[in-house]
């Protein structure tokens, strides 16, 4: 009986281990096949226009990694691609912290507020889920034009800081704290904006920070509404920077510069979700509320 029990537990572990082992496998080739084409968008700007048009492509970084990023960085082809990055940034992370900062009060509103029609208002935001700015761009146009919001930050933030998603979340979350909360708030005498601020917004952390994550990603790429508004050079975001390098006709293409510029776009949302990863994480999967 004991040898049995033996050997049926040897057998487990020894498939468990099998499988543990193809698990990683599999893992470790799907990294490669993700990683290859940035390893070759990488070497690609560190070497010269002469390397890259000449088959085959090396495969190892090149001695010009500081001569094309410094080009790429303060020289660009149109603009430099720091003021790209810095349009970028400011944008990204505009339209984060507005879309977050809207959906906390509106949910919370149509939580913890009794008013006539608050669930008819709750599905109106929702279904605004429907029209996103590919469909009502050109009303919001004339609106950003009539405003002269043009080739400026607010122009290229506030049409895109509403966000029904956001406000559907916060407000299934919210309906998950317990009552007794805001009853023990009240009776201490904590007016509703004290109770938000010190104990729903504290509670919300993770499931913010999980959105701020998303959020700064659809901000930094976003294409077609800045190339829409901005007409100054100036106020060109990387995406928009990334695509007016490629040529036309028979312009000439400095791939190397190129190349740096997809590499360092790639960078700042790199940072916001490694240095936010656990956050992140623990927003889309904890269940302890």
């Amino acid at each position: 009986m004991a040898q049995t029990r033996q050997s049926t537990q040897s057998g487990m572990v020894e498939k468990r281990g099998r499988s543990l082992w193809l698990t990683h496998v599999l893992m470790i080739i799907g990294v490669l096949v993700v990683f290859f084409p940035i390893w070759l968008a990488f070497v690609a700007s560190t070497v010269t226009q002469a390397d890259i048009v000449s088959p085959p492509m090396p495969l190892v970084p090149g001695e010009h990694f500081f001569e094309n990023y410094k080009k790429a960085l303060f020289s660009g082809i149109n603009v430099p691609v720091s003021t790209m990055l810095i349009n970028s940034l400011i944008m990204a992370i505009g339209i984060a912290l507005g879309k977050i900062a809207i959906s906390l009060v509106s949910a919370f509103a149509i939580v913890y507020f009794k008013f006539p029609g608050r669930t008819f208002f709750f599905w109106l935001i929702f279904l605004t889920l429907m029209l996103p700015v590919e469909v009502r761009i050109v009303p919001t146009y004339e609106v950003i034009a009539g405003f002269g919001m043009l080739n400026s930050y607010s122009g290229l933030i506030l049409p895109l800081v509403a966000s029904a998603t956001a406000t559907f979340l916060f407000r299934q979350f919210f309906l998950t704290i317990p009552d007794e909360l805001a009853e023990a708030a009240r009776v201490d005498g904590a007016r509703p904006m004290r109770f938000f601020i010190d104990i729903v917004i504290p509670m919300s952390r993770t499931n913010i920070a999980a959105l701020f994550v998303i959020l700064f990603i659809y901000g930094w790429n976003q294409y077609l509404w800045p190339l829409l508004i901005t007409t100054d050079p100036e106020m060109n975001t990387i995406v928009m920077g990334i695509k007016q390098m490629f040529p036309s006709g028979d312009d000439f293409a400095d791939w190397p510069v190129i190349m740096a510029t997809s590499i360092l776009a790639m960078i700042p949302p790199v940072i916001v979700v490694v240095s936010m990863q656990k956050l992140f994480v623990r927003g889309l999967v904890d269940s302890e509320k």
